[in-house]
């Protein structure tokens, strides 16, 4: 089989590109160094479908983000993918907080968001009777899916379009050939090593989409592309079924490093808390839960949610994010770059791709297909 596109990586974003590519394109081709797709950042989150309200104006963030999830809906309806359009609480716990709420709706309908409501601390309690608040804003288009299943989507129309997925395979080099094409060298985890030529290079490598990236002959530095990894832990809440109808979020930190220890339910109305963000300088990704971050989750959730109890709060998992900023930095938007303008005609990177990826990826896909599609 020629192949014309290849994609490096099969998360959530690099399962949405292939699938969008492959619908017009023969000779689709997806990469990915694990056993299955969505094993690394794809498949640890809150599988929360944003709305679109935190990101700044014209970012590819606020976007892609209000793109995605009005393309999310239908397409979990027609795909039969769990979700469920439960509704967000971003609540102020202090008078102070409440400027924040009025700021925060604002952005969100210079995105394109604009059904967020301003709700009393009575109406808080009305909505959520174990919820305490001084104000809250209400997202009614927020929502939560089935994060796998929506994976095992786009997989499906990978491979009824006919492109082929090779798992176990990890880019090590990109090399641009004498024609325009891109020769792409790979190895398996028996040592054995190969290579092949492809038109199109998507790089869609989640935590490892700088250094592919700087496998092209980029500099990551100099092209603010380098990552930084930062580990968000989680714990589940033991509350009854039904404690919360919504997602409640407290009001965020400062340039977004987090939004905050905020509750979040799942399809089965299991309460999680978190993440929280730790930076990971050395980018050693540390899958286990910090025990020790019990306590801070514990005082942070009952702010708002006061009737807890810290044994309540059991170890549930971990997610590594991968962030271009570092600690102080400003926020930084998803770069998704075609490269012709670094003499790199026919390569598309994503880096940067952190939440609100989940959402935006239907998105995302299409951007990357009308990138390619200007090229060709």
């Amino acid at each position: 089989m020629e192949i014309t596109a290849t994609v490096i990586g099969a998360g959530v974003v690099g399962l949405a590109v292939a699938a969008e590519l492959s619908e017009s394109r023969k000779g689709v081709l997806i990469l990915e160094r694990n056993p299955s797709f969505g094993q690394e950042t794809s498949s640890r989150n809150s599988e929360v479908i944003h709305a679109g309200i935190y990101y700044a104006k014209g970012s590819l963030k606020a976007r892609l983000c209000v793109e995605g999830n009005r393309m999310l809906y239908p397409l979990c309806e027609s795909g039969r993918i769990p979700h469920r359009r439960c509704g967000k609480l971003i609540v102020a716990t202090a008078p102070e907080e409440e400027a924040v709420l009025l700021d925060i709706q604002e952005r969100a309908r210079e995105n394109g968001a604009d059904d967020l409501k301003m709700v009393s601390a009575r109406e808080v309690k009305d909505l959520e009777p174990n919820v305490k608040a001084c104000a809250g804003l209400l997202s009614p288009s927020t929502g939560i899916i089935d994060s796998h299943r929506l994976m095992r989507r786009f997989a499906a129309r990978v491979q009824r379009n006919g492109a082929q997925m090779v798992p176990h395979t990890t880019v090590s080099r990109v090399e641009k050939c004498d024609d325009g094409r891109y020769r792409v060298h790979v190895a398996y985890p028996d040592g054995e090593q190969d290579s092949f030529v492809s038109r199109w290079v998507v790089n869609c490598a989640g935590l490892e989409s700088d250094r592919v990236a700087g496998s092209m002959g980029i500099d990551v530095d100099a092209c603010g592309y380098r990552l930084h990894y930062w580990k968000g832990d989680y714990f589940s809440l033991d509350v009854p079924s039904g404690y919360l109808q919504r997602l409640v979020y407290p009001v965020p930190q400062a340039n977004h490093v987090g939004l905050g220890v905020h509750a979040t339910i799942d399809l089965g109305n299991r309460v999680k808390l978190g993440p929280d963000a730790t930076y990971l300088p050395e980018r050693n990704p540390d899958y286990a839960v910090n025990p020790a971050a019990r306590q801070s989750f514990y005082e942070a959730a009952r702010r708002y949610l006061p009737a807890i109890t810290i044994d309540q709060l059991n170890p549930e998992m971990v997610g590594i994010r991968p962030k271009l900023q570092q600690p102080g930095d400003a926020v930084r938007d998803f770069i998704i770059a075609e490269e012709s303008s670094k003499g790199l005609p026919g390569i598309v990177n994503l880096i940067g791709i952190e939440s609100p990826g989940l959402t935006a990826s239907p998105a995302i896909a299409r951007y990357v297909a009308n990138l390619i599609a200007a090229g060709e």
